[in-house]
């Protein structure tokens, strides 16, 4: 197969995989495994060395080192300090004892050698920030155990790879020399060279951005160019260490606060998403018929062990004196699911083994992708129930983010905890959420697109966000704003004020969908003055939507609940529905005339 098109037969894969694991609710990772062991030594049809030959190990790297600097992108210390004691100590008693537990249950557990076990154990650091999210919104769990595991797998996400990337730099320097000084000597210039260069292209990098020497349209193009070029600089001066300085150069970056950052590391997530939905088909077609008869009982012994013991202690020991409760310390000690950092830093770093001398560095891409399997298919299936007999779980269903407090916005907020929906009102003004804190319904007073609102909201709760104040440039604001963390379809905004501007009206393509037929903000306040309210009401065999609509000509639709929970719509066409379906309308206060159950 020529390479053209064994790019598109891996970009088909890899994607493909994506896109089904998001629509079937599947983790996205599992399926990029059989799909790559399927196009690869089960079939044949696409064999990555023979293609790419002596390219092979290059693509690899470079893709890693895009990946490892993204993941430098996201350890923020104030993100650190603001996460909790809990984070922290998983972080700075975690990361090391982790290390060593990995270390042991590998080299006892598969049988590896101390130099694979060493440099694999580091990387095993990583619990999978990419994987863990879609784990925790399925298994809805509660906030405090959520966020520890997410932010654990944050921020360990970089020293993970740091540690993989140090422990190679030691051997590669007592391997390529003959005396321990000048391993010694090797290690020093390796790591002050990776410091220096990750640190001084940061330092660039922050300064060019502030001084507005590069236009915001070549912001993210410069920056992977600058990514590339650190890593093949360093990587030339002395091997292996551009990992290392690209790793550093996002650490530095995450900590400047530049104002563009954000759009920045969305597109360094885009990427990231292609480059790891290649490199992991890529690793996983590479493997051979051997390779995988290499995986036996020990390799089982190996992921039991990281599972039942390897993680339960390392978790443990660093929770002492947390007073969490033992049902979180619990949770967290058993949830550890590896991603795809783990399997393509150890892909490449097994081959750099066996390159040093060391024979089974070969095995380390069959044991990572046997851990991946293993611990997203344990965790994935087990998380859930474990939630339940914990009593860890949160709502059943997800509810509504409402931005912006006014007396319309309780009266809905009113109707969906009437219809057990979650429901939180946030707001800027502390007066405005004085009504809505009176009727025993949760707010939140802040800045909801400030960090201290991301650091202390359990977003993972909340399906769906309606922006709904006054002001809609703001409504805009956080609507585009909070499009990609709850995807496009779930980011709703009031009618705009349609025509009061003229041509300075804010583009159509900013902001989130228009939340039913489009009622603004001073309609809504005229309505609910007139005795409008927000009702849900459930429908029946006996009472369709149309009869609904016949008894209320007036109303306005703007979702259902469902077994789903809510689902809001855009809009004035009517939804399809079926019976047991609770409507929620906006309609005139009637008297109860027996038709339709008002839940």
């Amino acid at each position: 197969m020529d390479p053209v098109t064994t790019f598109a037969l891996i970009g088909l894969v890899g994607i493909g995989s994506q896109w089904l694991a998001w629509r079937f609710q599947l983790p996205a990772i599992v399926l990029m495994l059989a799909a790559g062991l399927v196009v690869g030594p089960a079939t044949g049809l696409l064999v990555p060395q023979a293609t790419f030959g002596e390219l092979f190990k290059p693509i690899i790297a470079v893709a890693v080192a895009v990946i490892l600097f993204e993941g430098g992108l996201t350890l923020n210390f104030k993100s650190l300090k603001d996460a909790g004691p809990s984070v922290t100590r998983l972080v700075v008693i975690g990361a090391p004892l982790g290390w060593l537990m990995s270390t042991l249950a590998i080299r006892y557990g598969a049988g590896l050698s101390w130099e694979s076990s060493i440099v694999f154990g580091g990387i095993m650091i990583v619990t999978g920030p990419t994987v863990i999210t879609p784990l925790l919104r399925q298994a809805r769990l509660q906030s405090r155990p959520a966020r520890i595991l997410k932010w654990e797998a944050i921020v360990n996400d970089p020293i993970g790879a740091l540690a993989a990337v140090l422990a190679f730099e030691v051997f590669l320097a007592l391997y390529g020399s003959l005396t321990l000084a000048g391993a010694i000597w090797h290690l020093v210039q390796g790591i002050t060279l990776a410091t220096v260069l990750g640190f001084a292209g940061g330092w660039v990098i922050a300064w060019a951005f502030r001084r507005g020497k590069v236009p915001e349209y070549m912001k993210v193009s410069v920056l992977f160019g600058a990514v590339l070029l650190i890593y093949a600089a360093s990587d030339y001066v002395l091997h292996e260490s551009g990992l290392l300085a690209v790793t550093l150069m996002g650490i530095y970056l995450a900590n400047t606060h530049l104002p563009s950052l954000d759009e920045i590391r969305r597109f360094k997530e885009h990427a990231t998403i292609i480059l790891v939905s290649g490199v992991f088909v890529l690793l996983a077609a590479s493997l051979t018929m051997a390779d995988l008869q290499t995986l036996s009982l020990r390799t089982v012994l190996f992921v039991l062990v990281v599972v039942l013991i390897a993680r339960p202690v390392t978790v443990l020991v660093s929770l002492i004196g947390t007073g969490l409760p033992w049902q979180e310390k619990a949770m967290i000690a058993w949830i550890g699911p590896r991603g795809v950092v783990l399997v393509a830093v150890s892909g490449l770093f097994g081959t750099q083994l066996v390159d040093l001398g060391v024979a089974d560095g070969a095995q380390l891409t069959a044991l990572a992708f046997a851990l991946v399997a293993g611990t997203v298919v344990l965790h994935g299936f087990s998380m859930a129930p474990l939630a339940r007999f914990l009593g860890l779980t949160a709502a059943s269903k997800p509810g509504l983010l409402i931005v912006g407090g006014s007396r319309w916005s309780l009266n809905l907020a009113k109707a969906l905890e009437k219809a057990e929906i979650p429901v939180l009102v946030v707001d800027r003004n502390w007066f405005r959420l004085r009504a809505v804190r009176e009727a025993g319904i949760p707010t939140y007073h802040g800045e909801i697109l400030s960090e201290a609102a991301e650091h202390s909201l359990d977003l993972a709760k909340y399906g769906a966000v309606l922006a709904a104040t006054d002001n809609d440039g703001y409504n805009a604001l956080v609507g585009t704003d909070f499009g990609p963390e709850f995807g496009r379809n779930n980011v709703f905004q009031i009618g705009r004020c349609e025509g009061a501007e003229g041509r300075q009206e804010l583009p159509a393509q900013l902001g989130g969908r228009q939340f039913g037929p489009g009622t603004s903000y001073e309609d809504f306040a005229r309505l609910v003055a007139e005795g409008w309210s927000f009702r849900t009401t459930r429908l029946s065999e006996e009472f369709g939507l149309e009869d609904y609509m016949a008894a209320n000509p007036d109303a306005k639709i703007f979702g259902y609940v469902g077994e789903g929970g809510l689902r809001l719509v855009e809009g004035d066409n009517p939804p399809e529905v079926r019976p047991g379906i609770r409507i929620m309308a906006l309609s005139k206060k009637r008297e109860d005339r027996g038709q339709g159950a008002v839940a």
